[in-house]
């Protein structure tokens, strides 16, 4: 169990946790800080922290109800109102419980639209999942040697969410403790009730003022969400509530009733070329003054025959772009989605909280019951428009010793670690390229049999950090990121995605960036660091990966907007 004991640091362990009040009493002392965190405060006392219940304790109901299908979001709205109003008379005197009511609807509506026209200070999270069209899906080979037929949500492709049935936060590592009480809300017999969110990349680090709000962890089931599946479209309601927390069934729907009041049916179809928005300003931390001499002191210290981190550190940027109006996250969102479909898409806010966004290609893991599945990705070249140039990086991508350095270095230490937690593992393929919009990378999947379901937590432990956004040994890198880097890396590089009762999904945080009304935002990017490596190449590649979310808004462009009403 080496691996586990390498990232050990990165989950917790410990069970005693702070309550919610804490969290308004722990940050900086400067006066935006305190008025942020009261505000922060007050918006999540009007749910419940589930972190404070007995995860020893089921509740006394999980369930989830299926109405008629109806054809447009705004019957469907009509009808989700209807029936959370009828509620107080149907729910048994349950001193806990969940319920999920969900009205299909026959035509496909894009989640991010939904998203785009609901109230923006609700709290708000978004995951889409990526096309893995042409590439072997190993989950499903395995759920076949066991004689099931895997997920039977495979066609879902996004979620869009508002509010908080239930949240999950503490400021002090995520542990298992958190996970059951996380796993108490969540049962294999209703799949979409699903707690979505993340973890900070280091949360034992010191969390800088944006970040506050995030926790060292932050989870929540969605109180109104919109499915998206494909060729169809699901609106749901969620209500949970525990009397032990002070939260108890008429204050769930009371709650619920109000976020139900404030839905927009009125979805439209919404693309843009541009944002709209120029930038006024943008600052990179560390400065290329800064990051030159950064790199080379890693380079030394992986030269020393002495040191442990012998191998890969890794080594990340923030550029803060300053605006001159309000960037909208979710537009944002919606124009990388475009370009992205060989990407997740996430948006993760917290009440009163900045937006994390992020379009990024790489999965942390995928579990569906007992299969679990995971990638290798590393190493960084350019696409082009010429089909023969593009060949021809990806040939030298293929070829070159200090790329295939680094990818094998991520491809082993995972595969170290899904042995740790499973019967068997298969990597297929042992290297190959992916291509994605901007960029291409070397990638490989692995996959393994998990020995018991309950080792999902053990999932996190071993395989978060990845050598691919830390290092490798992953303490002693971390250690040297905090000594070099100047900034809080947040959940960048954290895991975001989802636990549910039948499968939970994890991307990792890269190619992100934190959207915050009035300060523009923070886009991250990271690059490994090996033997070999070149600071000026390094910095340029660091450019190459935020250029997706850059080449919207440093330019002027015209706007061609299509808005189309779905009634």
């Amino acid at each position: 169990m080496a691996s586990l004991q390498l990232s050990s640091h990165f989950l917790g362990t410990n069970t005693t946790k702070h309550n919610s009040i804490s969290i308004s009493n722990s940050y900086s002392q400067t006066p935006f800080t305190r008025l942020f965190s009261r505000k922060k405060f007050m918006s999540c006392s009007m749910s419940m922290n589930g972190c404070e219940g007995d995860f020893k304790t089921p509740l006394g109901t999980i369930e989830t109800r299926t109405m008629a299908a109806i054809l447009s979001p705004t019957a469907a709205t009509e009808r989700l109102i209807s029936a959370v109003s009828e509620l107080k008379s149907q729910l048994p005197p349950l001193s806990s419980g969940v319920v999920r009511i969900q009205v299909p609807i026959d035509q496909q509506i894009e989640a991010i639209d939904w998203l785009q026209a609901q109230d923006e200070s609700q709290p708000r999270c978004f995951f889409s999942r990526r096309s893995d069209v042409g590439r072997p899906d190993l989950l499903l080979d395995l759920a076949s040697e066991n004689g099931n037929g895997g997920s039977s949500n495979r066609d879902l492709v996004s979620v869009a969410g508002i509010g908080s049935a239930v949240f999950f936060r503490d400021l002090d590592p995520f542990s298992h403790d958190d996970w059951r009480s996380i796993r108490r809300f969540l049962s294999s017999s209703s799949p979409l009730i699903r707690a979505y969110g993340g973890m900070r990349f280091d949360p034992n680090g010191k969390i800088s003022v944006e970040w506050e709000p995030f926790g060292a962890f932050y989870f929540a089931v969605p109180q109104v969400e919109f499915n998206e599946f494909g060729g169809s479209s699901m609106l749901a309601a969620t209500l949970a509530w525990d009397d032990e927390l002070s939260w108890t069934l008429e204050d769930a729907i009371e709650a619920l009733e109000e976020t139900m009041l404030q839905v927009s049916s009125v979805v439209m179809r919404l693309r843009r070329e541009s944002l709209g928005v120029s930038v006024l300003s943008k600052n990179h931390v560390p400065t290329k003054g800064a990051y030159y001499p950064a790199v080379e002191k890693a380079l030394a210290i992986i030269k020393q025959k002495s040191s442990s981190l012998s191998k890969v550190v890794v080594l990340a940027r923030n550029s803060r772009i300053i605006t001159d109006t309000d960037i909208d996250p979710i537009a944002w969102l919606a124009q990388l989605q475009s370009e992205g479909h060989d990407a997740y898409q996430f948006c993760l806010q917290p009440p009163g909280a900045p937006a994390f966004i992020g379009n990024t290609p790489e999965r942390l893991f995928q579990r569906n019951q007992l299969g679990v599945c995971s990638e290798a990705l590393a190493a960084t070249r350019p696409r082009s428009a010429s089909t023969a140039r593009d060949m021809e990086i990806e040939r030298d991508l293929l070829t070159s010793p200090k790329d295939d350095l680094e990818f094998s270095i991520v491809r082993e230490n995972i595969r170290e670690k899904l042995n740790s937690i499973c019967d068997k593992v298969v990597v297929k393929p042992q290297k190959t390229v992916r291509k994605l919009a901007r960029v291409q990378h070397l990638y490989s999947q692995l996959a393994g049999k998990l020995r018991r379901e309950d080792d999902e937590f053990d999932i996190l432990a071993a395989l978060h950090p990845t050598p691919a956004v830390c290092g490798l040994p992953a303490e002693e890198a971390r250690l040297l990121i905090k000594e070099i880097e100047s900034f809080d890396r947040g959940m960048y590089a954290g895991p975001i995605g989802f636990f549910g009762g039948e499968e939970s999904e994890f991307a990792v945080g890269i190619r992100s960036a934190l959207v915050e009304k009035g300060l523009g935002a923070l886009i991250y990017a990271g690059t490994g660091i090996v033997a070999g490596s070149n600071p000026a190449s390094e910095w340029n590649e660091l450019d190459l990966k935020i250029s997706q979310f850059t080449k919207s808004i440093e330019y002027e462009a015209t706007t061609t907007t299509t808005l189309q009403t779905i009634n």
